[in-house]
């Protein structure tokens, strides 16, 4: 299966997108309900709707980037938060992109990437991050699908990618999951080297 951009606008045109919860995911509200720096440069990936990227702008973090392969996701974004810097919204393949963040948030995207990128996942956000940058979110730690997204996995395996490039400050059972996604989800923080 090709996880193309027709593939995933396709998605968002049919309203085929059961992994949006509509809303910002609570284990990162929490999460950025304790950041005190608005100028972070701050990259959503895959950002879909991007309801944590509405949250952030609503709450004057002034460098916050989405990047999507979608157009469509991309436009109900703009459509929906019309005050959000058209410049910050990418229309690009992750794995291309080439600018510096100091954090990079994961909610739904390593898990709609075909597995056999991950590796290649670790070694892009690395690139993407500044010195003692992070990489902070969300991983299921639940098997889910092997022949579509969302594809899950398991902390064994992530701390595998991961452990090269990055000091893994914390890899855990997330307490405050979505009522969706209770006790499948693993709430990480990784500092690049």
């Amino acid at each position: 299966m090709a996880l193309t951009e027709t593939f995933w606008n396709t998605k968002y045109k049919n309203q085929d997108t059961r992994w949006d919860l509509g809303a910002v995911s609570p284990p990162l509200k929490s999460y950025f309900d304790q950041l005190t720096n608005t100028d972070l440069r701050i990259l959503i990936p895959g950002g879909g709707h991007a309801h944590e990227a509405e949250y952030l702008h609503n709450n004057g973090f002034k460098n916050v980037y989405v990047v999507d392969v979608s157009e469509i996701a991309l436009q109900h974004f703009k459509n929906r938060v019309p005050t959000f810097p058209e410049a910050h919204i990418i229309q690009k393949n992750f794995f291309e992109l080439d600018m510096i963040f100091d954090l990079i948030i994961e909610q739904t995207f390593f898990c709609a990437i075909t597995p056999n990128l991950r590796p290649e996942y670790a070694k892009q956000t690395h690139n993407l991050l500044a010195t003692k940058g992070k990489v902070v979110g969300l991983l299921f730690n639940v098997p889910l699908y092997q022949d579509h997204p969302p594809f899950g996995g398991h902390q064994d395996e992530y701390h595998g990618y991961f452990k090269e490039n990055f000091k893994i400050q914390s890899m855990e059972a997330c307490y405050n999951s979505h009522e969706s996604r209770a006790g499948r989800e693993l709430f990480f923080k990784i500092q690049k080297h």
